[in-house]
C-alpha cells in the first residue's frame, strides 16, 4: 500500500489560465484534484469556450463548492444552481455561469485535469480507444427512435462512468461509439474490458480497439495515423472482445493484463502488417 502523501493546492502541478479566473491541480498518483476560482461575470461559453474549441464543455466533473454559487446548464435543456458546500455531479456536454457578485470556487476530483486547457495544434503521446455498439444499425431498427435513444443514453452513461474511473478523457461520440484517449496504456486497456463488461450486463454488447501513437489534438477531436489504427483494431474485434495492437501489449507486457496472439492483420488504410492481440 502506498504511503501516506500530501500535495498542496498552493503549490499545483499545472495551472491553466482563463479570462475571469484559473485552475490549480495536483496529482497524487492517478488523482487529479484541482481548485477553480472563478469571479462575477465568468461563463464557460464566453471565457473557456474558445479555448477549447467545443460547443459545450465535454468533461464531467464532480467536486464541492467551496464559495459562491454556479449554474450548470446541461444540452439536455436540464438547469440547477450550485452554491456552498453542494457537492455537484455534472455530465459532460454542459454551460455554466457565475451567479450573483461573489467569485466562485470549487474543489473538483472528476474532470479536473486540463478541462480549460488549450489543445489547438497539441501532438501527443497517447493510447486510444475506439468502442462501438455491435449490429447498432439492426439494434436501432427494431427498438424504434426512442427505445434507441434510451439506450444510447445508458450506453454513453456507463463508459463515461468508467473513463472517470480510468482517467480517460472523452474525445467524441460516433453515434453508437465513443473516442477517448488516455496518458496511459494499461488504464486504456482496464477501460476498455471494464466497459465492455459493464454494458454485457446490461444486455448491450460492444466490443473495443486500443492502439497507443502520437496524435494531433485539435479542437473537439484528434487526428493523424495512430487514431486509424485503433479504430481497425476495433473493426477486427468479436462482440465482448478487446482488441489491442502489439505497441500498447509491449507497454504493458508483464504486469497483471493477459493477452492471446490473434495474428498478423492488414488494417485498411494503413501500410503493413499489424500484430493483434486479445485481451483475456
Amino acid at each position: 500500500m502506498s504511503g501516506i502523501q500530501r500535495k498542496s493546492l498552493r503549490e499545483p502541478d499545472e495551472r491553466a489560465d482563463f479570462p475571469y479566473g484559473y485552475s490549480s491541480e495536483v496529482h497524487l498518483g492517478e488523482l487529479v484534484v484541482a481548485k477553480t476560482h472563478s469571479e462575477p461575470g465568468w461563463q464557460w461559453s464566453a471565457h473557456v469556450k474558445p479555448i477549447v474549441g467545443t460547443a459545450s464543455c465535454r468533461f464531467h466533473h464532480v467536486g464541492v463548492v467551496l464559495s459562491g454559487r454556479i449554474r450548470f446548464h446541461g444540452d439536455d435543456g436540464t438547469e440547477m444552481d450550485f452554491g456552498p458546500d453542494d457537492v455537484f455531479d455534472i455530465p459532460a456536454g454542459h454551460d455554466a455561469w457565475v451567479l450573483g457578485d461573489e467569485p466562485f470556487e470549487s474543489v473538483d476530483w472528476v474532470g479536473a485535469h486540463r478541462w480549460a486547457s488549450p489543445p489547438t495544434g497539441e501532438r501527443v503521446l497517447a493510447t486510444i480507444l475506439f468502442t462501438d455498439i455491435v449490429d447498432s444499425t439492426a439494434r436501432a431498427h427494431v427498438l424504434g427512435d426512442e427505445a434507441w435513444g434510451r439506450l444510447l443514453e445508458e450506453h454513453n452513461s456507463l463508459i463515461r462512468q468508467m473513463l472517470d474511473r480510468f482517467r480517460g478523457r472523452e474525445v467524441a461520440t460516433t453515434g453508437d461509439g465513443l473516442l477517448a484517449i488516455f496518458d496511459g496504456a494499461e488504464r486504456a486497456v482496464q477501460c476498455a474490458t471494464a466497459s465492455v463488461h459493464a454494458l454485457g450486463a446490461q444486455g448491450i454488447p460492444i466490443r473495443a480497439g486500443v492502439h497507443t501513437g502520437e496524435v494531433e489534438v485539435v479542437p473537439g477531436n484528434v487526428r493523424g495515423l495512430a487514431v486509424h489504427i485503433a479504430a481497425r483494431v476495433m473493426d477486427l474485434a468479436a462482440p465482448g472482445e478487446v482488441l489491442v495492437s502489439a505497441t500498447t501489449r509491449d507497454l504493458i507486457e508483464g504486469r497483471e493484463l493477459r493477452f492471446t496472439d490473434r495474428g498478423v492483420h492488414e488494417l485498411k488504410g494503413v501500410s503493413g502488417p499489424r500484430s493483434i492481440f486479445s485481451v483475456e
